[in-house]
């Protein structure tokens, strides 16, 4: 597990670094810090945890076009980069009851995102 911790945490520091700056106030850190206790059930490793809080939390910052925008960018990247684990990555905002208006996957449209 921690192996597979590790690889997480290096690739989506480099999503973060990679990432381009979107007009949000959230960005791509803040995402990965209100997510990372989800790291452990989305690869398989773990219950799904204190994860829901994080969720809630980036879900209630998240008022804005641009902030939305910004948001669905950063899972869009992570999703490319862990395509093994989107369907328990999707699944999140459901399980930890939040309604989201896009998909995550790689192939999301996030300026559509409202």
């Amino acid at each position: 597990m921690k192996s597979v911790c590790v690889v997480l945490v290096v690739v989506l520091a480099l999503v973060v670094a990679l990432a381009p700056g979107g007009e949000g106030a959230i960005g791509c850190g803040t995402v990965i810090q209100d997510l990372n206790p989800c790291l452990p059930y989305v690869t398989g490793q773990g219950p799904l945890g204190g994860c829901c809080s994080g969720v809630r939390s980036l879900y209630a910052a998240a008022r804005t076009t641009a902030d939305r925008q910004a948001v669905c960018g950063c899972l869009k990247s992570v999703a490319q980069a862990y395509s093994r684990y989107i369907s328990k990555a999707a699944s999140l905002p459901g399980q930890c009851g939040v309604s989201i208006p896009y998909k995550i996957s790689p192939s999301t449209n996030c300026a559509s995102v409202k």
